[in-house]
């Protein structure tokens, strides 16, 4: 067996590609612009695709909003979205009637299970200065004994967010954000309860990871089973067994070896994701995750006569108002806040 913890090296595309038990991973950075008051941008839309707008320009998108930029009300089922939002703002709104808002290193673990529509709205709030915006989602898929469980989501507020910081020999520092897993003696907030994380057996870790220029850190030795993928989205460039490896690059990494990273010149930031696989098959059809064509056409179905339980909001882009606070409504009327 090869020595060799490198297994193989891609560039970055847009999701990124994951490997199971994860579907993919959308990473969103936006330097959006001062608010109008609205919530959206104080700019012109002229120019842009309104309600396809993935294409940057002038820094930023509007993806699927006409007014303010996000993601207007859609279905999802049969697996679960993992959405780490470093800066910028979430409005969430679902089709059980809950509601939030997060960001600013907040995470929201949502399981869409049976069937859920959520929206997904980035509110420009402040109108004197611009609104950076970065997020990660993370969908991971649910095991075939799971997808029709109740959908269900919980906030993890980074307050209470764990993170390690592990100097090396030269006094060189390495941050970890541990959103799943357990490292250096800290463990994650636990997950949604239906989760394939939720089972410490399956190994599954999800660290947002930034290393000081020049800091050597080594990832820890899991079991040969799981994968394991370093997304390297900043900086300049790495060391992996003796090869450099530029910023924009995916890494598959066996999971029996420790994997020292030695850092280049500059700050560098990775998403690392780790995982026992799910070995049932996987069919996706757009937002809906089932181990077959038919349970593909059953969700179809399912979702044209029941809407997963309809929208009970004034509108499809739901936003909560101008506000900063953060806060978490749930579906039995529970309000919870950092």
């Amino acid at each position: 067996m090869s020595n060799k913890s490198i297994i193989n090296i891609k560039p970055l595309g847009f999701p990124w590609e994951t490997q199971n038990p994860f579907l993919f991973c959308a990473y969103h950075a936006d330097a959006y612009p001062k608010g109008n008051g609205q919530l959206g941008p104080n700019a012109p839309l002229s120019g842009r695709n309104i309600g396809q707008d993935f294409t940057i320009k002038d820094g930023w998108r509007m993806y699927h909003g006409d007014k303010v930029p996000g993601f207007p009300s859609h279905p999802h089922r049969g697996f679960e979205t993992i959405t780490v939002v470093e800066k910028g703002l979430v409005d969430h709104a679902d089709s059980q009637g809950a509601a939030g808002r997060y960001g600013n290193g907040d995470v929201q673990w949502m399981t869409a299970g049976s069937g859920l529509q959520h929206s997904e709205m980035f509110p420009l709030l402040k109108e004197d200065e611009e609104n950076p915006f970065e997020l990660f989602q993370i969908w991971l898929n649910l095991p075939k004994a799971s997808k029709f469980v109740e959908p269900h989501f919980k906030m993890h507020w980074h307050e209470e967010i764990p993170v390690a910081e592990i100097k090396d020999e030269n006094g060189k520092t390495t941050k970890v954000k541990i959103v799943a897993g357990k490292l250096a003696g800290k463990a994650a907030l636990p997950p949604a309860p239906d989760s394939w994380a939720s089972n410490p057996e399956n190994e599954v870790a999800i660290f947002v990871i930034q290393m000081e220029a020049g800091a050597k850190w080594a990832i820890p030795a899991a079991s040969e089973t799981v994968s394991r993928s370093l997304f390297f989205f900043k900086g300049s460039s790495i060391e992996v067994d003796v090869q450099e490896i530029l910023t924009n690059h995916s890494i598959s990494l066996r999971g029996d070896k420790s994997i020292e990273i030695k850092n280049g010149p500059q700050t560098s930031r990775f998403l690392f994701l780790q995982g026992k696989p799910i070995n049932e098959p996987v069919v996706q059809y757009g937002p809906f995750v089932m181990n077959s064509n038919a349970e593909i056409q059953q969700a179809m179905s399912d979702y044209r006569k029941t809407q997963f339980g309809g929208w009970p909001w004034p509108r499809h882009d739901m936003v909560h108002g101008k506000l900063p606070d953060r806060f978490a409504k749930y579906a039995d009327g529970k309000l919870e806040k950092p």
